[in-house]
């Protein structure tokens, strides 16, 4: 008797039912990540680990996948609830162009995490000083396949510049500008600081980063709504001034099918518990996760994140304001 009693209160509760026969309005989540070996995919373990604790009645499950695309897609489908996005593949999404042609996503936007500002980086002896400078030089749109490859080209295009593109893998270019071989690459950097191999560069050779300016900003803000237009504080590396260059952040992204006070309760632990996220991340640690939200964002905010914004005072941009 007393085993089938455990029995059945272990069914109970497995179900979500008190044992004073009171149910719980439970909320199950399928929530798309990426890749097990990137951070990104530890940075959701994190936040699904977060909702669990502190969100009642949410029961986050975190799902392997093939990132932002796929995770769009699988919510398309209704097969996610929530997921990684980048800023760039969701603007695409929710207006139907490039991978959604035809198709725009009732996508919206919970939060974003951190950024990926578009470093254009060369030798300082190459004499370089302008983007313009670029032409007929030796230079590395971005890893071949990459979303920085494809995004610097589409920028090249917008603005009328050009380079004599050099295609290859991160090491074999920053091998190559090492060797002089090449002027420069374009990569994406870790906040506000470069990358790793980047900093490599800088061990062999001085390097310098090129902005954009005033006039190719605002062409690329009116042109480019997948990308945002940032300004990167100086300090990105030792000697290196301000300047302007263009990102994508990435963030987590659900359907406007989600509950507001459901998405209203996800946001608020997110933006409430930073640390065990911090520990996932280490970037987070430094960040105002609002206002990369509001500086990277490019689709509408879900009503319920933008009501727990709204009540912390945070100014939401026309763009990101929601949709009816």
């Amino acid at each position: 008797m007393k085993t089938l009693i455990a029995t059945v209160a272990a069914t109970a509760i497995a179900a979500g039912i008190g044992t004073a026969g009171v149910a719980h309005a439970d909320t199950d989540l399928l929530f798309g990540s990426t890749s097990a070996s990137s951070s990104h995919y530890g940075y959701i373990v994190a936040v699904g680990q977060i909702l669990n604790e502190k969100v009642d009645g949410v029961r986050a499950n975190v799902v392997e996948t093939g990132a932002a695309l796929d995770n769009i897609r699988r919510m398309e489908r209704g097969q996610m609830d929530l997921g990684i996005i980048t800023t760039n593949v969701a603007q695409h999404a929710v207006a139907g162009t490039d991978e959604f042609e035809g198709r725009p996503q009732d996508l919206r936007l919970l939060w974003v995490y951190t950024g990926a500002p578009q470093n254009v980086v060369v030798r300082k002896d190459s004499g370089i000083t302008s983007l313009e400078d670029l032409k007929g030089a030796r230079f590395n749109p971005g890893i071949r396949g990459s979303a920085t490859e494809s995004t610097t080209e589409a920028v090249f295009d917008t603005l009328g510049l050009t380079a004599d593109y050099v295609r290859g893998s991160t090491t074999d270019m920053a091998d190559a500008i090492k060797d002089n071989r090449v002027a420069g690459y374009v990569k994406s950097g870790n906040g506000n600081k470069i990358d790793a191999s980047t900093m490599d560069i800088a061990t062999f050779t001085d390097i310098a980063i090129l902005g954009l300016d005033a006039a190719q900003a605002e062409k690329l803000r009116a042109e480019m709504p997948d990308v945002s237009i940032i300004d990167v504080p100086a300090g990105a590396a030792d000697g290196v001034p301000a300047y302007t260059t263009w990102s994508f952040g990435v963030g987590v992204g659900t359907t406007a099918g989600m509950s507001d006070e459901v998405a209203y309760q996800i946001v608020k632990a997110v933006m409430e518990n930073k640390d065990a996220q911090a520990n996932a991340m280490a970037s987070i640690k430094e960040s105002d996760l609002a206002e990369l939200t509001m500086q990277y964002g490019t689709i509408p905010l879900h009503p319920g994140a933008a009501r727990y914004f709204k009540e912390k005072g945070v100014a939401i941009p026309e763009k990101l304001l929601p949709t009816e």
